[in-house]
């Protein structure tokens, strides 16, 4: 009887049983689903984290122009991993999956062997690092680029030696360029102070030379009672006194103009009365067996421009052809104006300047004949004042053969 009561009893309590055990497994399986779906998002946040992550990487390496590359030592296979170097010519060195050889070979033969020992001695385990600058040429153009790479061992065997090389490589045409054009201005600027040398010690030759035949001729001058040597002492004096004005003229005109102290006085005024002028002024002082010439387009041209800055570089132009003419001829002209412009020239039979001066004459300070007289200003002086008429000065020329200098300028 009693085994039926508690039979009975459990039978009545089973279906509590049950839902209790429902319960319970309800409740397990959902705080199953709860943490399985915290570490889901958990999961996608690092997966946007790292795609995103891959992104601004990509960008960076874009940005910079980056290569990223990887080389197994053991097959000698040179692979990319991203390669964002920019590829402005129709050849570029460093393709996937090509041997290290391969690449070393397609490097400039100036720069091959010493990249080519540097990355033998990281692979060989002698170096843990890699660094090398060097030029790539382009087959057919005759140009190469500049490339930069750094690189380091990534992985190694149980024995210590390299097994993995990971590396970068950049395109730095721009660097270069900007390092060249650094080096250039430093050689420009080395170049200034050694003509500001060699321009002290002109001036204090060439002011000395005619000072010391003012202050010779002044101090005998009084001793002389002769009226014929008297007048060619004066005459002396005086023609050192102009040598002397004229240096001085010279370096103050360029140092005026260059810093804009002196504004341009535009006069209107007959071309060939003022040429005319300036041939005058040099007539008497031709070496013997030259001839000066004349060479105008028009009987009258009249122009408007500084015609005290036009003078002055025609004078420098003649005086220029002076000194560098012994015999032969020296001709002074102008051609009929073209578009609001007038081309004015002297052409001589001189000794000419060689191909690789025919800038640099025009250079302050600077003499191809240490020995022909002048500060080297001139022709310097010529072009800036040009230059100030919207013009330019240029020159052909051929040793032995003489020159032709022409003034080209606007003219209103």
């Amino acid at each position: 009887m009693l085994n039926i009561i508690l039979e009975i009893h459990i039978l009545n309590m089973l279906p509590h049983v049950l839902l209790v055990l429902v319960i319970i497994a309800l409740v397990v399986f959902l705080w199953y689903q709860l943490k399985f779906r915290k570490r889901l998002k958990s999961e996608l946040q690092l997966l946007e984290k790292v795609g995103k992550h891959n992104v601004e990487y990509e960008f960076v390496l874009g940005t910079m122009k980056l290569s990223i590359w990887h080389f197994d030592v053991r097959t000698g296979i040179l692979t990319f991993e991203h390669d964002f170097r920019e590829k402005g010519n129709k050849y570029f060195t460093n393709v996937d999956g090509m041997s290290m050889d391969d690449s070393v070979s397609s490097i400039d033969p100036r720069d091959a062997e010493r990249v080519g020992q540097s990355m033998a001695d990281l692979c060989s385990g002698h170096k843990s690092s890699y660094h090398e600058i060097y030029r790539v040429p382009v087959p057919y153009d005759n140009t190469f680029y500049w490339e930069e790479s750094y690189a380091t061992i990534a992985e190694r065997d149980v024995d210590g030696h390299p097994v993995k090389i990971v590396g970068t490589t950049m395109r730095i045409d721009e660097r270069k360029a900007m390092e060249e054009a650094l080096v250039q201005a430093r050689n420009r600027a080395e170049e200034s102070d050694r003509l500001k040398t060699a321009f002290i010690a002109n001036m204090s030759h060439e002011i000395r030379t005619p000072l010391n035949a003012i202050v010779g001729f002044t101090s005998v001058l009084p001793d002389i009672e002769d009226q014929e040597e008297r007048k060619s002492l004066l005459d002396l004096i005086h023609e050192n006194t102009q040598k002397l004005l004229h240096i001085v003229d010279d370096v103050v005109n360029i140092s005026k103009i260059e810093s804009g102290q002196e504004e341009l006085v535009m006069t209107t005024f007959d071309l060939n009365v003022m040429l005319a002028e300036a041939i005058s002024h040099f007539a008497e002082r031709l070496n013997p067996g030259v001839e000066l010439k004349v060479g105008f387009a028009q009987e009258s041209l009249t122009i408007t421009t500084d015609m005290i800055r036009l003078s002055t570089i025609a004078k420098h132009l003649i005086s220029n052809a002076m000194k560098f003419t012994q015999q032969g001829e020296i001709e002074v002209g102008y051609d009929n104006p073209v578009d609001g412009r007038v081309c004015i020239w002297v052409r001589d039979t001189g000794k000419g300047v060689a191909e690789e001066n025919l800038e640099r004459i025009f250079e302050r300070f600077y003499k191809v004949d240490e020995f022909i007289p002048g500060a080297g200003l001139g022709l310097s002086i010529c072009r800036v004042m040009a230059f100030s008429l919207g013009g330019n000065v240029t020159v052909e020329s051929k040793l032995g053969e003489g020159s032709i200098f022409r003034v080209d300028i606007a003219i209103q």
